[in-house]
This record gives structure tokens, C-alpha cells and sequence, in this order.
């Protein structure tokens, strides 16, 4: 009986054909992985262009929001031309707006100017040639004191901070100019120009975390060099600071809060009559002081967010209603610190 010999490939080459076939399959394999990220990067591609398009969408929805603010301001100073107060519930409060499609905008108003202004340590009209400002240095260290920083950790902001404003490379008697930014890590230099954000202040000589967030909410960097205009016809209880930073060390926290609980409900109709309450009898601050109280609101701060198809952004901007119409003077993407 004859054997049967095993069949060979028809090419005559054994196992040639499972390595065919194993190639092919790898083949497959690598061009399925290359289509499988293709079709991700794609995928993220027209999210991209997708959140891109409505993040886009959503700020054109903020400048609407923010002219429609800056009308509302100008419609609020024709009211009452003489007087900015209280009255008709504008300060702070939160109003939403709902936005065609999938979105709405929220945005308030708050008085501007009712903060003590960085940009007043230094007195100038050339932002390049601006001097220290010893009124200035005088309100910021009473504020500082005001809310609990001690006197030698005030003093060294305070002058600190004005060296950072002004012009020169003379540091104040407990100030810093660029030779004590040098040495710390990482190097830097100071301004020597007006504060743009109030969040330069954290680099300033003294700064540090806690003080700087006992500070925050009493300071703003005004595109200007102005004293801290004090509207006192808009002054919430919580602000009192502010007014005692007026006449630092002669007004006190208790006369201040009281200052502002005997405000008119009307407001008061001048300054005189402000300086003379009760709780601030007696007192008499600087001929600049006097003159920094006001009884109108010329500075007027939008906090603005939009949500808008999945994109979310935050503004907040600088009214300076000064001008008419009133208009933009700073305007910030993202959350103010």
C-alpha cells in the first residue's frame, strides 16, 4: 500500500500561506489603528471648532450685555445728575438675561470708584514721570491699619507700593526699587508706571497672601492717578474702611459705620454736610481729602458672565461715565481676583 505524501502549496513553498495571511491581518490591524486615530483627531477637531465657534459667540453676547450696562449707567446719571445714590436697587444686583439658542448672560453693576485707587500713591499727568504721592502713602497705611495689618507691615506696603508707581529708582525710607527685587526668586522689577490690574500688588516688597486678601476687596487700579473717589451717597456698611482712610488716625471704625447709618435717604446734597454728622463731628482732614468726598458715581464696574452652548467666560470692565455716553475704560476677560 502506497503512502500519501503531504500536499504541498501550490507554489511548492510550505507555510508561505499562514504567513500571507498573518501579514494581511496585520495589515488590517495597523490601518484600522491609524483610521481609529484619524477619526479621534477629527472628532476633536470639530469640538475644538465647535467650542471655538460658541466661546466666539458667547463674548459678542458679553459686549451686548455690557453696552446695554453702560445704557442703564447713563440713564441712571440723566435720573439724578447731582446725586448718584442707592435709590432704584442698581448697586450689585445680579440681573440674567436669556441668550437665543442655549445660554444666558448675567451682569451687575457696582460702584466703581468706592475703593482706594493703587494709582493714587503717585500724583503726575505723564504715566512715565510720576512722583510718590505722601497723601496717598498716608491713606493706604491707614487703611492697612484700619483692617488690622500692623503699622510696620502697613508702613513697608505702603511705601513699597508707591515706589512701585513712580517714576524713580530712589527707594522710599522703607520702600523697594529694583535692587530688592533683584535678589528675590524669581527676579523681577517693579512697574515704575501705574498699576494696570490690582493683582500687580501681590509683587510688591511686604505682600503676602493673607494680607493681600484682607486688602482686595477695599482696592481698585483706576486708569487714573485721581484720589479714591468716595461717593459716601453710595457707601454699603462693610465699606466703612474707606471712609476712615479719609482722616487716617482720626476717624475710627465705629465713627465711620456711624457715618454711614446717618446718610438722608435721600443722600446728603453736599460735602459739608457729610463732614458734619455726628459721628464725624469735630474732625477736620486735608483740604484733598475734603475734596475727595463726592456725591456722584464717576466710576462704574460691570461684573459680566455668559454661558453659551457648553463655553463659558466671565468679564468684568471699567465704566468711566465721566464721558458721554459713558464708555468702556478696562475691560478684563476672566474672573477679577
Amino acid at each position: 500500500m502506497r503512502s500519501r505524501l503531504p500536499r504541498r502549496p501550490v507554489d511548492g513553498r510550505p507555510g508561505e500561506g499562514g504567513a500571507a495571511l498573518l501579514a494581511v491581518l496585520l495589515l488590517v490591524a495597523i490601518m484600522g489603528a491609524i483610521a481609529a486615530a484619524a477619526f479621534e483627531k477629527l472628532r476633536l477637531s470639530t469640538a475644538l471648532a465647535m467650542n471655538g465657534a460658541s466661546l466666539d459667540q458667547a463674548r459678542a453676547y458679553a459686549i451686548g450685555v455690557e453696552t446695554l450696562l453702560a445704557l442703564r449707567v447713563d440713564d441712571l446719571i440723566a435720573e439724578t445728575p447731582e446725586v448718584t445714590t442707592l435709590a432704584g436697587g442698581w448697586n450689585g444686583i445680579v440681573r440674567q438675561i436669556p441668550l437665543p439658542g442655549e445660554g444666558y448672560a448675567e451682569g451687575a453693576i457696582k460702584d466703581g470708584g468706592n475703593c482706594f485707587n493703587l494709582n493714587s500713591l503717585a500724583e503726575g499727568d505723564d504715566p512715565a514721570a510720576l512722583v510718590a504721592r505722601p497723601l496717598g502713602v498716608a491713606q493706604f497705611t491707614g487703611l492697612m491699619r484700619v483692617l488690622g495689618i500692623s503699622d510696620a507691615s502697613a508702613g513697608r506696603i505702603a511705601e513699597a507700593a508707591a515706589d512701585w508707581v513712580d517714576a524713580d529708582q530712589a527707594p522710599a525710607p522703607r520702600g523697594a526699587e529694583d535692587a530688592a527685587y533683584a535678589a528675590v526668586d524669581p527676579p523681577h522689577r517693579p512697574g515704575n508706571t501705574l498699576f494696570a490690574e490690582v493683582s500687580e500688588l501681590r509683587a510688591v516688597a511686604g505682600m503676602d497672601a493673607e494680607t493681600y486678601a484682607r486688602l482686595r476687596p477695599y482696592l481698585c487700579a483706576l486708569p487714573s492717578t485721581e484720589l479714591s473717589p468716595i461717593n459716601v451717597n453710595t457707601l454699603l456698611p462693610d465699606q466703612a474702611p474707606l471712609v476712615a482712610m479719609l482722616a487716617p488716625g482720626a476717624i475710627g471704625l465705629e465713627a465711620a459705620r456711624a457715618a454711614i447709618a446717618q446718610r438722608p435717604a435721600a443722600g446728603w446734597e453736599n460735602q459739608s454736610d457729610f463732614w458734619g454728622t455726628r459721628a464725624l463731628g469735630g474732625i477736620a482732614p486735608s483740604g484733598d481729602a475734603v475734596g475727595q468726598v463726592q456725591l456722584t458715581t464717576h466710576w462704574f464696574a460691570f461684573d459680566l458672565k455668559v454661558a453659551y452652548k457648553g463655553a463659558e467666560l466671565e468679564e468684568t470692565a471699567l465704566i468711566d461715565a465721566r464721558l458721554t455716553p459713558s464708555r468702556v475704560a478696562v475691560r478684563r476677560w476672566g474672573k477679577d481676583d
